[in-house]
C-alpha cells in the first residue's frame, strides 16, 4: 500500500508523492515561547515525530524544519508580567522546552529557527507584497495583507470569505482597508522589542514569520506543512495567502492537522485554565507512558485526558516491557508478515492504534512460544516496530522501577533483610517487609535467581 495521509488542503486522503524522489521537506510550526510545555502541546509535536520517524523509517531522507516563535503579543505580556527581560523569558522557556521534548523523546529537528533572526528577510517579504499591491502601510506604521487580492482564501479552512467576521475574533482596526486583512508588521510600542524597517521601528506580525522561516529553510515550494488544529484558521490560512502571493508558486503539498486534546471535553490551554503540564506528568510518569498515551489514538482524532486514561496507558506498555524483560539477547531476524502488517497500517495515515495493536500480538506471541528462536525473532520485532513509535527505548528494569519513592539502597537494604529472615524461617518477619514494601508501591519479584523488585 503507498503512503497515504489525510490532506487538509483537499480534506481527503491522498497518496504521498513528494517532490523530489526519496525526499521530504517539511515545516512544523512549533512553540510560542512564553510558558513551560503542557499535555496538549505534547499532542502536536507527537503526531510530527511518529510522521519523521516512519518517513525515515521508510527510508526517506527528510528535512526536518520547526520553528520557534520567540517574538509574540503572548510573550511580552508574560515578560512584563514576570518583571523580567523577553530575552530572560525565551531562553528559560526554550531550555524547558527543550528539557521536556528530550524526555518524551521527541526527535531533534534538522532546523529549529527562531523568529528573531529572520526579521530581514521577513521585511523583505513584506517589501515585496508591496510592490505586488498584495499589502499596504497604513499611517501609523502598520503593514496589513490585502486578503481580497488572494482569491483563493480560505480554501484551507473551507471559509467562504464573505461570511468571514473578522471582528468576532479580533477588534476592528481603522488603519485597515478592508476588516479582514491581517498585520504583517506592527509599529512599535513602549517598551516592546522593535526593529527598524521602511515603515518606521516596529516588529513582525504572527503569520508573516512561519513563512519567511520555511521559505528560507525549505524554498517557497515544499512538501509537508503541520501543526495543531488550532492553527488551521486564521494562522495556516495567511500563511498560504502571503507565502503564494510572495512567490508565485504553491506553498505546500500536504497540510497535516493532529487533532484537539482535551480536559473534561473542553480544549486543553492555559488561557481556559485547564491543561497538565509536562513536567508535573513526568514526577509520577515514566515519559513513555505519556508517549504511549499519546499515541494510542489516532494523531488526527480528539483525545480527552484523565488520570485513569494515563494509568490505562502504564498498565498497556508493562505488559509490553514484560514481553521484552522476558527475552534473552537480541537476534537479527525479523518476523516479515508482522513487519508487511506494521507498514499496511502506517501508511494508511499513521494509524497508530493498529500499529499498537500488532505490538501487542508479538508480545503474546513471545509469551507463548517456546521455540527459543521464534521466541527471539518476535522479541527482534517488537523492539524494531516500537522503536519506530518511540517505545520501548529505555531498559526494563528501569522502566519498572521507575517513581520509587524509596531509593534503590533502601530497598535493596530491605530485600536483604528479608532474605535473611527467609534464610532463618522467620517467615513472619519476611511478610512484613514485603508488606511493607508493598505499601510504599514497591512489589517484590521472587525467582531461583533471586529477588528483582518493580513499582507498582
Amino acid at each position: 500500500m503507498t503512503l497515504r495521509f489525510y490532506n487538509s488542503l483537499t480534506n481527503q486522503k491522498e497518496d504521498f508523492r513528494p517532490i523530489h524522489e526519496g525526499e521530504v521537506s517539511m515545516y512544523v510550526c512549533g512553540m510560542t515561547v512564553y510558558d513551560s510545555c503542557h499535555l496538549g502541546h505534547a499532542r502536536a509535536m507527537m503526531a510530527f515525530d511518529i510522521l519523521v520517524r516512519y518517513l525515515k523509517n521508510q527510508d526517506y531522507k527528510v528535512k526536518f524544519v520547526r520553528n520557534i516563535t520567540d517574538v509574540d503579543d503572548k510573550i511580552i505580556e508574560r515578560a512584563i508580567k514576570n518583571n523580567e527581560s523577553i530575552g530572560e523569558l525565551t531562553q528559560r522557556t526554550i531550555a524547558s522546552m527543550q528539557e521536556d521534548f528530550s524526555q518524551l523523546g521527541l526527535l531533534l529537528p534538522n532546523t529549529e529557527p527562531r523568529a528573531t533572526d529572520y526579521i530581514p528577510g521577513m521585511i523583505e517579504m513584506i517589501e515585496g507584497l508591496i510592490q505586488k499591491g498584495h499589502a499596504y502601510p497604513s499611517p501609523g506604521g502598520d503593514v496589513f495583507f490585502a486578503v481580497r487580492t488572494f482569491p483563493e482564501y480560505g480554501k484551507l479552512s473551507n471559509k467562504n470569505i464573505d461570511d468571514l467576521n473578522p471582528g468576532a475574533r479580533i477588534a476592528e482596526d481603522d488603519s485597515k482597508k478592508d476588516p479582514l486583512d491581517f498585520v504583517l508588521w506592527k509599529s512599535a510600542k513602549e517598551g516592546e522589542p522593535s526593529w527598524e524597517s521602511p515603515w518606521g521601528q516596529g516588529r513582525p506580525g504572527w503569520h508573516i514569520e512561519c513563512s519567511v522561516m520555511s521559505f528560507k529553510n525549505l524554498g517557497e515550494h515544499f512538501d509537508i506543512h503541520g501543526g495543531g488544529p488550532d492553527l488551521l484558521f486564521p494562522h495556516h490560512e495567511n500563511e498560504i495567502a502571503q507565502s503564494e502571493c510572495a512567490s508565485g508558486n504553491k506553498f505546500a503539498n500536504y497540510w497535516l492537522h493532529s487533532g484537539l486534546l482535551k480536559i473534561n471535553g473542553e480544549k486543553m490551554s492555559k488561557s481556559l485554565g485547564n491543561f497538565a503540564m509536562l513536567k508535573d506528568l513526568f514526577i509520577s510518569y515514566h515519559p513513555e507512558v505519556i508517549r504511549y498515551y499519546l499515541v494510542s489514538s489516532h494523531y488526527r482524532s480528539s483525545l480527552n485526558f484523565d488520570q485513569e486514561s494515563l494509568n490505562q496507558a502504564k498498565s498497556a506498555l508493562t505488559r509490553l516491557y514484560q514481553a521484552l524483560a522476558s527475552m534473552e539477547g537480541e537476534g537479527n531476524e525479523l518476523d516479515q508478515d508482522m513487519m508487511s502488517q506494521f507498514s499496511l497500517v502506517m501508511n494508511d495515515d499513521l494509524n497508530t492504534p493498529e500499529a499498537l495493536s500488532l505490538l501487542f500480538q508479538l508480545a503474546k506471541s513471545i509469551n507463548n512460544s517456546s521455540d527459543p528462536i521464534q521466541k527471539m525473532k518476535y522479541g527482534t520485532t517488537l523492539k524494531k516496530l516500537s522503536g519506530v513509535l518511540g517505545l520501548l527505548q529505555d531498559d526494563p528494569k528501569i522502566f519498572f522501577q521507575f517513581g520509587a519513592t524509596l531509593s534503590d539502597e533502601e530497598i535493596d537494604q530491605q530485600i536483604a533483610l528479608r532474605n535473611v529472615a527467609r534464610d532463618e524461617k522467620d517467615f513472619q518477619t519476611a511478610d512484613k517487609i514485603r508488606d511493607s514494601l508493598t505499601e510504599q508501591g514497591i512489589i517484590l519479584d521472587d525467582s531461583s535467581e533471586g529477588t528483582t523488585w518493580k513499582k507498582s
